[in-house]
């Protein structure tokens, strides 16, 4: 019973993680790995029990959507549900070596971009005597790209998205919030679906159940603190995460 209960509280961190700043698998997935799951399960069962968490979160932030650059919120959702089948299947088919050794490295990348890419934006935008802005093609290819590594390993994926749109668009983590956490629902669906299908995500119904509401709960109730978040302190979580997560990806290593 209490490695139940802290599974459900494992879910409702991860849930409020994604929420607020992003980094609720880098909890899960550990979470079920200590119950007893093989890590190539709990990859699959974290990624199918912190989707609704992630839609519910959405839901909350539905009115706070702002279009990420040139491109349509329908393109960027469907991109990334795309992106999140694709990155699933690989999960289906390759060795997760590639992603682990990458992933310090990439979320090392997406701090510095978070910490410094609006000043660079800025920089840049008076180089060049214009407004630093990615194409919508440019963005949905890099969303594309991203998507794919959310559907394979998720960790961070969202923290790597405001990144992206930070730098190259010059969009302020602030704002892009609650369409990082509706792309991370588009991704975690799609992974999700093939999951269920094709792997044994279900060998373990109620810890996954367990972690699901957790999420859920998590999930509804970090959006909601979110919102009402300064800016500014809602940015220093974000950024605060990231460096986090970092740091605790670099030890694990």
């Amino acid at each position: 019973m209490t490695e139940f209960l802290l599974v459900v509280l494992s879910g409702v961190a991860a849930g409020a993680l994604n929420a607020i700043g992003g980094g609720g698998t880098f909890v899960a997935l550990p979470a079920l790995v200590a119950f007893g799951t093989p890590p190539v399960v709990a990859n699959a069962m974290a990624r199918v029990a912190l989707v609704p968490g992630a839609v519910a979160s959405a839901w909350v932030y539905r009115r706070d959507l702002v279009p990420v650059g040139p491109t349509t919120t329908k393109a960027l959702t469907a991109t990334s549900v795309l992106g999140g089948g694709v990155g699933a299947g690989l999960v289906l088919l390759l060795p997760a070596s590639a992603f682990t050794v990458a992933a310090p490295w990439l979320l090392a990348f997406a701090t510095l971009t978070l910490a410094f890419g609006r000043p660079l934006s800025r920089a840049l935008s008076s180089a060049t005597g214009r407004p630093v802005g990615m194409s919508s093609r440019a963005v949905l290819t890099a969303q594309f790209c991203l998507a794919v590594y959310g559907g394979y390993f998720g960790g961070a994926v969202g923290i790597l998205m405001v990144a992206l749109w930070n730098v190259g668009l010059g969009l302020d983590a602030a704002v892009s919030n609650p369409m990082r956490v509706g792309q991370l629902a588009a991704i975690f669906f799609s992974a999700s679906v093939l999951f269920l299908v094709a792997s044994d995500a279900l060998r373990a119904p109620l810890v996954l159940t367990a972690m699901l509401a957790g999420a859920v709960a998590g999930g509804v109730a970090g959006a909601h603190l979110a919102r009402r978040l300064p800016a500014w302190l809602l940015r220093s979580v974000v950024l605060a995460t990231a460096v986090i997560m970092t740091v605790l990806y670099f030890l694990r290593g």
